[in-house]
C-alpha cells in the first residue's frame, strides 16, 4: 500500500509532535508511530524543562550550566539558540493548555521551578513529578484536533527510501497487519529517539532501539557523540520495578544519596554532592557498588516532611508504596541504568541532516547541544526548540514547491518467513549484555576490543538472516540495534580521551 503525504513524521514524542503542530494546515502531515502513540520516552520522563523563567536568572547562566556539564565539547551555538528559544516554547505550551506546577496552588499565579543536577539556579518547570506525561497528553489532544494531521499506530519503519540523494519517504512495516507499506514525502523527519535499549539495564521503553540513528547512517547522514551514553543514576532496584526511575527533582529538593550503612558518600567525588552532574553520580554509585560488592545503593528524602513528598512527588509516591517501600518512612534501593544517548544524526540549528529532504529532531539528533554530558532537564527543551525550528524550515521549503518522488513498492517475494525467532533473541541478549560489560558506564580501550569484535560478528549474522527472512517488529528492531551498538563502540575508540560520559581507565 502507498500512502503520500507532505511531511512524514517518524516518532510521536515531544520533538515529533512539536513539529507536526508547529506546521501550517495547509500542509498534509504523517505521524507514525511503532508502538501506541503514548508509548514512547516523553512519556516517562518525570522531572521537567530547563528554561530561563526567573528574574533571578539569566540566558548566561543557563548557557554556563549547559557548556560545565558538556565539559565544553557542546557547540556553543547550539547551546545559545537552544536556551535564548526556551521561555517562547514554555509559553507556547502553556498556551495549548499544559498544566504545570504553581507555586501557590490558591491564587494560581507563578509556575513552581525545581533545580536539578548541574543547574546554579532553578530554572526547570515541570508537571508535579509526571511532566513528561502531562506534555506528552497535551501535545496528543492538539494533534488529535488537528485535521491535516494523520496518526499511524503500531507502523515500525524499517528504512529510509533515498532517491537522487534526497529523501523521498521510508518502507514502513504495518505490524497489525503483517506488510510493509510505502510512504511517500517531500520532507521526512527523524524523531524516533535514543538508543539507550542497546544496553542490558535502561530506563527507556522497549520501542527505544536506535532506530532512526541507524536508518539515517544507512543512507549516509553522519553521526557524532555516539560514545556519550549517559546513565541515570537512580533507577528503582527492585525485581517487579521493571525501569522506574526516581527523578533527578528528587536530589535537588535534598535527597541524599546513602550506603547500606545509611552513611552518605557523594562528598567524596564531588564538591556539590547529589546535585553534581549524572555522569559524577553515575560513577560514583558504580564505584561504590564495585568497592563494596553490593547490588544497590539508597535515595532518601524521608527525613523531609511527608505532607512536602507526597505533594511534591505523588506518582513516585504512589508507585513505591506498590512495592512495599513509604518514601515518607524510608529510603528506596537504587542503580544506574542506561537512559540518554547524547549523539546522534549530525544536524544543524533548523534540524536538517546531510540528506536532502531529511531532517532529525530530539534524542536521534545531535545538534551540539550536549556535548559530552547532558545537562539535567535540557532533552525535552531541545524537542520544543528544534521541533520549532524544523518545522519552520520545512514549511519554508514547501512554500518553494516540493514534488514528491515515487518509489517502488516494497518486494520481500524472494525471502521466507522466519522459522526460529530463538535466534533473533540470542542476538538480542547478546548484543545488550556486551554493551553493559564492555561500553557500560567504566570503559577500557581492551574490553572495547572486545566489544568491537563480537558485535561485528553479530552484525554479519544479522545482515544474512535479514537476507533471507522476512521482517517482523522484533527483527527489523534487532537490525537497528546492531548498526547503533557497532557506531557507538566505533565512536568510542576514536575518542583518545576520557572525558564526560566517556569514561575510559586508560586515559585518566
Amino acid at each position: 500500500m502507498k500512502h503520500e503525504f507532505d511531511v512524514l513524521i517518524l516518532g510521536c514524542g515531544a520533538a515529533g509532535l512539536t513539529l507536526a503542530l508547529r506546521l501550517p494546515e495547509n500542509l498534509s502531515v504523517a505521524v507514525v508511530c511503532k508502538d501506541r502513540i503514548e508509548e514512547n520516552s516523553t512519556i516517562y520522563a518525570q522531572g521537567g524543562i530547563a528554561a530561563v523563567l526567573d528574574s533571578s536568572d539569566d540566558f548566561e547562566s543557563h548557557i554556563n550550566d549547559t557548556l560545565i556539564a558538556g565539559a565544553n565539547l557542546n557547540d556553543e551555538r547550539a547551546v545559545r539558540f537552544t536556551v535564548e528559544n526556551g521561555p517562547e516554547c514554555i509559553r507556547w505550551l502553556i498556551d495549548l493548555g499544559i498544566e504545570f506546577t504553581r507555586e501557590d496552588k490558591k491564587t494560581a499565579s507563578d509556575y513552581h521551578l525545581t533545580r536539578e543536577g548541574g543547574h546554579s539556579h532553578r530554572r526547570v518547570i515541570h508537571a508535579s513529578d509526571s511532566t513528561g506525561r502531562e506534555l506528552e497528553q497535551t501535545l496528543i489532544r492538539a494533534a488529535k484536533g488537528r485535521k491535516n494531521i494523520s496518526l499511524f499506530e503500531n507502523h515500525v519503519a524499517i528504512d529510509l527510501i533515498k532517491i537522487d540523494h534526497k529523501c523521498a519517504g521510508a518502507y514502513i512495516f504495518v505490524d497489525k497487519s503483517d506488510r510493509v507499506d510505502t510512504f511517500l514525502a517531500g520532507s521526512v523527519v527523524i524523531a524516533t529517539g535514543g538508543a539507550s535499549r542497546v544496553y542490558l539495564y535502561s530506563s527507556n521503553p522497549s520501542v527505544v532501539s536506535g532506530d532512526g540513528i541507524a536508518m539515517g547512517h544507512r543512507i549516509g547522514c553522519r553521526v557524532e557523540n555516539l560514545e556519550f551514553n549517559q546513565f541515570h543514576p537512580t533507577c528503582m532496584y527492585h525485581a517487579k520495578a521493571g525501569s522506574f526511575l526516581l527523578t533527578e527533582a528528587m536530589r535537588g529538593e535534598g535527597a541524599h544519596l546513602l550506603l547500606p550503612d545509611g552513611s552518605r558518600f557523594m562528598q567524596k567525588f564531588d564538591e556539590r554532592l547529589e546535585l553534581a552532574p549524572r555522569d559524577i553520580v553515575a560513577r560514583a554509585i558504580d564505584f561504590e557498588m564495585k568497592r563494596l560488592g553490593i547490588r544497590h545503593v539508597l535515595l532518601d528524602i524521608s527525613f523531609k516532611p511527608a505532607e512536602f513528598i507526597r505533594s511534591h512527588f505523588p506518582n513516585i509516591y504512589q508507585k513505591c508504596l506498590e512495592f512495599g517501600i513509604d518514601i515518607t518512612r524510608e529510603p528506596v534501593p537504587v542503580v544506574p541504568a542506561a537512559h540518554y544517548t547524547c549523539g546522534g544524526l549530525k544536524v544543524d540549528l533548523n534540524g536538517c541532516t546531510d540528506i536532502d529532504g531529511l531532517y532529525a529532531i530530539g534524542e536521534a539528533s545531535c545538534t551540539g547541544l550536549h556535548g559530552a554530558n547532558r545537562l539535567a532537564s535540557n532533552s525535552l527543551l531541545e524537542c520544543l526548540v528544534f521541533g520549532t525550528s524544523a518545522a519552520r524550515h520545512i514549511e519554508m521549503r514547501h512554500a518553494k514547491g516540493i514534488s514528491r518522488t515515487d518509489a517502488p513498492p516494497w518486494d520481500d517475494s524472494q525471502v521466507a518467513k522466519s522459522r526460529e525467532e530463538v535466534l533473533l533473541l540470542h542476538n538480542w541478549d547478546e548484543i545488550r549484555h556486551v554493551m553493559w560489560n564492555y561500553v557500560g558506564i567504566v570503559r577500557s580501550n581492551e574490553r572495547l576490543i572486545r566489544a568491537e569484535r563480537r558485535i561485528q560478528l553479530l552484525k554479519e549474522e544479522i545482515q544474512q538472516y535479514y537476507s533471507r527472512h522476512r521482517v517482523n517488529r522484533n527483527f527489523i528492531e534487532l537490525r537497528h540495534l546492531v548498526v547503533v551498538a557497532d557506531l557507538i563502540v566505533k565512536a568510542a575508540l576514536q575518542r583518545k580521551q576520557s572525558i564526560g560520559l566517556h569514561y575510559n581507565i586508560d586515559y585518566i
